[in-house]
């Protein structure tokens, strides 16, 4: 691993913004992680947008896969419900922690409305792709 192109990074919880991102129902807060490994990593905070609260249809994604060779998230609150091609269904709930396999096939379906999870990925620049049911 070459150090010299990886950035020291921090980003504090008071100067956090919350802003749109791939999905219209959900907020992101860039961790930083993406710019300081040089796109190798993303890291992100992802949470329901006040506005979308207590609408539980607008809380599902389609199916869907991200071109990546990484993709972890972890539970900081609420509960997510997700249908994974080839695992079934699955509620994940605070602290629980998900490792998808690279480009599988999945759906959220729903979500609490205080739903909130730390997302980490590689690359951090990829592509998301609809997929038939």
């Amino acid at each position: 691993m070459n150090k010299s192109k990886y950035k020291f990074n921090v980003d504090l919880a008071e100067k956090a913004v919350f802003k749109n991102g791939l999905r219209n129902f959900l907020e992101y807060r860039d961790l930083g992680v993406e710019n300081a490994s040089n796109g190798e990593y993303k890291a992100h905070i992802l949470r329901v947008k006040k506005e979308c609260k207590g609408d539980q249809e607008m809380h599902t994604t389609g199916f869907h896969k991200h071109l990546v060779t990484f993709q972890m998230y972890y539970v900081l609150n609420g509960w997510v419900k997700f249908i994974y091609n080839g695992e079934g269904t699955h509620t994940f709930k605070k602290g629980d922690c998900v490792y998808a396999p690279p480009s599988i096939k999945h759906n959220e379906i729903a979500c609490s409305d205080d739903f909130e999870a730390l997302e980490i990925l590689a690359p951090g620049s990829h592509q998301t792709v609809k997929v038939e049911e």
